[in-house]
């Protein structure tokens, strides 16, 4: 399906069962089908799986389609993704709980640390335990809330970038 201007991609139902308070309760395969029809530039980051372990999203891509002309990791399609995995984790949470609120990202900031020149992974994980019961709390008595996240990018166990973004999630309308 061809995206158009101005008009909401369609929503995906949220899980029938809610399995784990991390946000494990999607299919990941199809959450990603979905996320590659909403957002149409995912198709081409190179992303080969999508996994939780704990309370992190972890990611695999494949560095080939984010080369940058000196042959490693092109630091804005890396900072795209940072963003965008952030973005992931809080959506997943949040339909993990029944609630299929929209996210927006609030702020963002990177740090390249050394270059990426193989395949990688990107793991996503709250910057702060309570993070997920804070944002909880202010969604049941809000309507709506922010959870800070942190980003880590390796290339083997070689840390290559280190972000942090903030999440909001705006009320239901």
């Amino acid at each position: 399906m061809a995206r158009e201007i101005g008009v909401p991609h369609p929503r995906l139902s949220l899980p029938a069962k809610r399995l784990s308070k991390e946000g494990q309760g999607d299919d990941l395969a199809a959450f990603q089908r979905w996320l590659e029809e909403a957002i149409p530039m995912v198709g081409h980051l190179g992303i080969t799986d999508m996994a939780w372990q704990g309370d992190t999203l972890v990611w695999h891509l494949q560095l080939a389609p984010n080369l940058n002309d000196k042959g490693t990791g092109f630091g804005g399609s890396l900072a795209a993704q940072t963003t965008l995995i952030g973005w992931c984790w809080t959506t997943l949470w949040l339909r993990a709980h029944g609630r299929g609120q929209d996210v927006v990202v609030a702020t963002a900031s990177q740090r390249f640390v050394a270059p990426v020149t193989t395949d990688y992974r990107l793991e996503c994980v709250p910057e702060n335990a309570d993070g997920p019961e804070q944002l909880r709390e202010r969604l049941n008595s809000k309507g709506k809330g922010r959870i800070a996240l942190i980003q880590r990018l390796y290339a083997g166990d070689t840390l290559c970038l280190e972000a942090e973004g903030v999440y909001a999630v705006l009320p239901e309308s």
